[in-house]
Order: C-alpha cells, then structure tokens, then sequence
C-alpha cells in the first residue's frame, strides 16, 4: 500500500494556506557575525545580513566561548557518551549546572539537550508529582510549554495572557487547599511583552500555588547578572522554577531549570525524557559555561544591546512602518497576512540580501502576521539604516500599509562604524 499521497495532501494543505515553510540555507560568519554566506542551489553564494537570529548577543561567536568549546572537545571527545545515568555525566555538564543555579540564585539545576525538551519534561514531571494538582497556564505560552501541560495527566486551565484578575479568579474557584502550578513566560517572544511577575507571584502566595516561568528569551539579556527578568525586577527567589536555554542569550545548545534540590532531583529521577536522552556533549557544556560566566559581569553588552534594539525600533517607526510596540528587545514589524509576509521575506533577500523569516500560524494567530526582527549589539546604525530602506521599498512595492510617522530622538547614521566587539564590550549605551 501506498501512503506516500497522504504526506503529500498534508504538505499540499500547507502550500494552500501560504504557510509552508522554506529554510534558507546560511553559512554564518564568526568573524563577521551578523552577515551570513546565503547558498541557493547552482546560484553563487552571496552575502546576506541576518535580522531574525536568536543567538541575541552574539555569544556563539565569542573567542572565549569558541575556545571553551575546542578545547573540551580536544580533551573529552565530541560525544557525550550516554545519557545521563549512564556514562552521560561530564564534569563540564557539572560545572555548568553549577554555574547556572548560581545565577538564578537556586540550589539546583539540571540540563536538557533543548528548551523545548527541558519544558516538556519538567513540566509534566512536576504536575504528575503533585497531588491533584491544576495547571494554570497562560493562553500565549510557548509550545513546548503547551507540550508539557498536555503530556502531564493533571487537570489544566488557560487564563487570558498576563490577565490577571482571570489568573486570581481560577486560582480563588480552585480554592486554597487545592494543589497549583501557574506556568508562564517572563518575555513572550513574538509579541515582546513582558509578564506581570510580581502581580503573578503575589497570587501564588496568596492562594497556595507553585510558579514554574521560562525565561527562555531574557536570560543573559537583562538583569544586573544576566539571570533574566526575574533578576532585572529582584523576584527570582519568590519563583519556585526558573527555566531558561542556552542556545539563545547564551549562543549555544541546551535547555535548563533551576529551582530547589529536591525539585531538581525529582525531575532528574522522574522525568522519562531526561533519564533516556543523551546527555549534552561536554565541550557544549563547556562553551555554555564559559558564557553564562562572562554575561554574569556583562553589562556592558547588555546595554549596547538595548541601545540598538531601541534604535532599530525608533527608526523603523519613524520610517511610518507599523512596528508592534512593547517594552523588550523584539522588533515585531506587522503585516496581517501569511501570502504577503512570505512575499516581503522573499523580496527583502532577493532585493537587498536582508533575512527575516515570516512568522505565520501556527506560531501566531492567522491575520497577525509578522516579520520578526532581532537587533544584536553587532548590528550597527548602518545596518539599521540599510534595514529602514529595505522594509520601505518592500512595503511600497507590495503596497503594504504605513502608519503615521513617529518623532524620534535618534539621529540616522549611515556611515557609522560598527557599535560593538568583543572582548572588552566596548561603547555601553549612552
């Protein structure tokens, strides 16, 4: 029997509804991080600028992190060797855990091979231990969060994103004595909005329930230590589980959570995909290391980082190009339709060698959207101003709307150098 015609009518409906997906094929650049070599078949190779990366500081390319890496895999091999309880348990991976539940300032912590399986597994393990417990999750969570609720056989509810008079009703219907876990995100990376912690973790001490946030794209990037949000704001101590990744602030490979000990051992002892995947390799965990300790005194960076991130928001609204404000470091730049998206994606590469990738359903709703964009402290105001008369030119040519041009206090500068390098983190914002 033939099945090969049911993957093609699933890839067919896809094509249909203009979300199929198309990967560019780039050879990123260390050394000249953010440009890319862009590989397209029989065509020569050309250079593109990448504005949709989520190694959001660059630290995939740092000489020190590079170094750590090499030098492990010299040392120990490019393996693992196992999983975890078997042959999988390096001294790096060791170090790095220590290093991490330092940052988060936890007693614990425990690596996965990925964000989305370190969600999943933690998730699900932890309500499954809980008796009677209830998930309330928040309706905009991420996938590998939507993952870990429906793997758990706990009851679940969905409160509307970050509402919380409908967070305290839940909680208040479920009653004191009932056992909850509130799971949510400290930055919602498609829109960019950030959670209303401190309102969260209230309530949770309000109404007896356990706090389990990802800080997956805010770790390394804000608070005094890198540790996130929760570190920007003093709250990482009233939330029970901290999970973050490495492979995005940190520029490398991997998922975690910190929390208490004993939390930490349950999830490692109870959770079926961490007992049986194999664990990081160490010269990862070693280069993982290396970066969460140097973004602990990076400061630096982190400012510069900020500083081109608001640039770049500030004047592509002052373009009249209909950016979706928040209060974090994501450029979401809207469009409302998943045709039109793909065809400014396609035009911003063939026509001036920008990369952004579309986001369609279903990681947005359908009629939201959007393009995407990424500022790293390597971008530079010419860069910027590159991007500016790229999405213009797309826009007009696609006949996209505009909104009423925004002041802004920045000035364009096409000509300047680039504003960041690396060792010293050299020109904090000003």
């Amino acid at each position: 029997m033939n099945y090969r015609h049911h993957f093609a009518n699933a890839i067919g409906r896809l094509e249909a509804e203009r979300r199929y997906r198309v990967f560019a094929d780039l050879e990123r650049s260390a050394e000249n991080f953010p440009t890319a070599r862009w590989h397209r078949g029989e065509a020569e190779p050309e250079d593109v600028t990448i504005w949709c990366s989520n190694d959001y500081l660059g630290m995939g390319r740092h000489p020190k992190v590079i170094a750590a890496m090499t030098e492990a895999a010299g040392q120990y091999g490019v393996g693992a060797g196992g999983t975890r309880n078997i042959a999988g348990t390096s001294h790096p991976i060791v170090k790095l855990e220590a290093e991490l539940a330092d940052l988060h300032g936890k007693d614990g912590a425990l690596v996965f091979t990925s964000g989305w399986i370190s969600n999943l597994a933690s998730i699900s393990t932890i309500a499954d231990l809980i008796p009677d417990c209830l998930i309330l999750s928040d309706a905009l969570n991420h996938n590998s969060m939507i993952e870990g609720v429906r793997r758990s056989t706990a009851q679940r509810m969905i409160f509307r994103h970050n509402d919380i008079a409908h967070l305290e009703e839940l909680l208040k219907a479920a009653g004191p004595e009932r056992n909850k876990l509130i799971v949510f995100e400290s930055l919602y990376s498609m829109d960019g909005d950030i959670a209303p912690i401190a309102e969260i973790v209230d309530l949770a001490e309000r109404y007896n329930a356990m706090t389990y946030m990802d800080e997956v794209h805010a770790v390394g990037l804000y608070g005094p230590r890198g540790g996130g949000i929760a570190d920007r704001e003093g709250l990482m101590a009233r939330v029970d589980v901290i999970e973050g990744t490495l492979a995005k602030g940190f520029g490398t490979l991997g998922g975690y959570i910190a929390a208490d000990k004993t939390i930490i051992d349950a999830v490692r002892s109870y959770a079926p995909s961490f007992i049986f995947t194999t664990a990081l390799p160490p010269a990862i965990a070693a280069a993982a290391s290396t970066a969460v300790k140097i973004l602990k005194d990076g400061d630096a960076l982190r400012a510069q980082h900020q500083r081109q991130a608001l640039l770049t928001k500030h004047a592509l609204s002052a373009a009249g190009l209909p950016v979706m404000a928040n209060p974090s470091h994501i450029v979401p730049v809207f469009v409302g339709d998943a045709e039109l998206c793909k065809a400014a994606s396609d035009m911003l590469m063939e026509r001036h060698n920008v990369y952004i990738q579309p986001i369609n359903y279903p990681t947005v709703a359908k009629g939201t959207e959007r393009l995407r964009i990424t500022p790293t402290p390597f971008h530079s105001d010419a860069h910027i101003a590159e991007l500016v008369d790229a999405l213009v030119d797309v826009w007009k040519a696609l006949k996209l709307p505009f909104e009423e041009p925004k002041i802004v206090k920045f000035r364009r500068a096409a000509q300047a150098e680039p504003v960041c390098s690396f060792p010293e983190f050299k020109k904090a914002a000003e």
